[in-house]
């Protein structure tokens, strides 16, 4: 029988969480997809942080903040051996339960392959693809 799956997602709250997730990030962003580190390192003091586990792997990480335009969901990074379980979703839901209230505003620049899972949590394509540290992205909002 295969072994079951404990998805979990936290916020991240202490240093070694935090880096946890920017090691998931580098491995994604920078390593697999080749965006430039100082591209992939910044706002982070001003982000609220999540930390997804299998089993308590730590295997994927994500981010949200407040922009002058609302709030910016960012950095969903799935380790390649985590991909299509189902983590993506998950993420998703937590970032989306953790943002205040009177958030009227959110949206995200998402790579095109992953516009599907935003679809799914909710999430519709806004204007053309444009790029973005050398990947094709598409504006998306929450509906």
């Amino acid at each position: 029988m295969p072994e079951q799956r404990k998805i979990q997602v936290k916020k991240i709250n202490n240093q070694p969480d935090l880096e946890k997730a920017f090691a998931i990030r580098t491995e994604v962003f920078v390593n697999e997809q080749g965006c430039p580190p100082e591209l992939e390192r910044e706002n982070e003091e001003v982000s609220n942080h999540f930390l997804a586990t299998i089993n308590g792997k730590p295997v994927a990480a994500s981010r949200w903040r407040q922009t002058d335009k609302g709030i910016k969901l960012e950095r969903f990074a799935v380790l390649k051996p985590y991909r299509g379980l189902g983590i993506g979703q998950e993420l998703v839901k937590a970032v989306l339960a953790d943002l205040p209230l009177e958030a009227t505003y959110v949206y995200l620049h998402a790579q095109t392959p992953a516009v599907p899972l935003y679809l799914k949590c909710g999430f519709a394509t806004e204007g053309d693809e444009f790029e973005e540290a050398g990947i094709k992205h598409f504006k998306m909002v929450k509906k």
